[in-house]
């Protein structure tokens, strides 16, 4: 379940346009909402990137921002091509109400998108508590062996890290998964065993990061994974870790049932 942005500016773009390499907009989407354990409520999202190789770039700021309150709640300001769903959460309060809204706005290409996510009962995503039909439930992510765990679209945040210019971090991650899946080859089909796949992104930052290796995969029942971060100019930035079970990316399904993310802070000196 998810609604894709049009622009308030100028014409959208036609979902059948042929795929081209670069310059194509990105647009922002709204993936639904979800409850916390502590009774305030995630509204998720995602985006589309409509280019098949250009990685876009859009800081925080005017052409990037979140509201009401702070522009920098957590969205993403490094896009990689093609449709990305559940990259980050918006944390409300439990007295947020269903008619309230908060909005994603990026500015791209000479145009203005913006998309808006509520607590609207239809829009209530049941990922964490099992997905209806097949108590599938996303994979959980650790930072450290012992360390506490997060579940989900808004997954957990840990740092900062700190490293210098062109000097390679160590980044390590904990994943397991349920074994459930959403069905299809990938779960049940050619006798393979259940595992978690991993993937490195930069989420925030000024500068290109290098991540070697760039996926990775651990067996559902639990396995640790380990890539290196190499960065190009000083800053803050925020990694982003996305673990998803046998479905696969494109079997992660509205209900965002089949993924985690992880965030991890870096601070990088000259």
């Amino acid at each position: 379940m998810c609604a894709a942005a049009q622009p308030k500016v100028g014409l959208a773009q036609a979902s059948l346009a042929p795929i081209r390499a670069s310059g194509q907009s990105v647009t922002p989407a709204f993936e639904g909402w979800y409850r916390n354990p502590d009774g305030s409520f995630s509204i998720s999202f995602g985006y589309f990137n409509r280019n098949s190789k250009e990685v876009f770039e859009v800081p925080i700021g005017p052409d990037n921002s979140i509201a009401p309150g702070a522009a920098n709640q957590g969205q993403p300001t490094s896009f990689q091509p093609r449709r990305h769903w559940g990259v980050f959460a918006v944390i409300v309060p439990a007295n947020f109400g269903a008619k309230n809204k908060v909005t994603w706005t990026l500015k791209n290409r000479g145009q203005n998108y913006a998309i808006s996510g509520s607590l609207a009962p239809a829009w209530e995503i049941d990922a964490l508590q099992g997905e209806a039909g097949s108590e599938n439930t996303p994979p959980a992510l650790r930072f450290s062996e012992t360390g506490p765990e997060g579940r989900g679209p808004g997954g957990i945040t840990v740092g900062p890290l700190k490293t210098a210019v062109n000097t390679p971090l160590t980044v390590t991650v904990w994943a397991r998964d349920d074994g459930k899946s959403a069905g299809g080859v990938a779960a049940t089909g050619r006798g393979a065993a259940p595992s978690v796949s991993l993937a490195f992104f930069k989420h925030q930052g000024p500068g290109v990061v290098t991540f070697a290796p760039l996926t990775a995969r651990v067996a559902a029942a639990g396995g640790m994974a380990t890539t290196t971060a190499t960065f190009t100019v000083p800053g803050e930035y925020i990694l982003r870790v996305r673990a998803n079970d046998a479905s696969g990316i494109a079997g992660a399904g509205h209900a965002q049932c089949c993924w985690t993310n992880e965030f991890i802070r870096v601070t990088v000196t000259p």
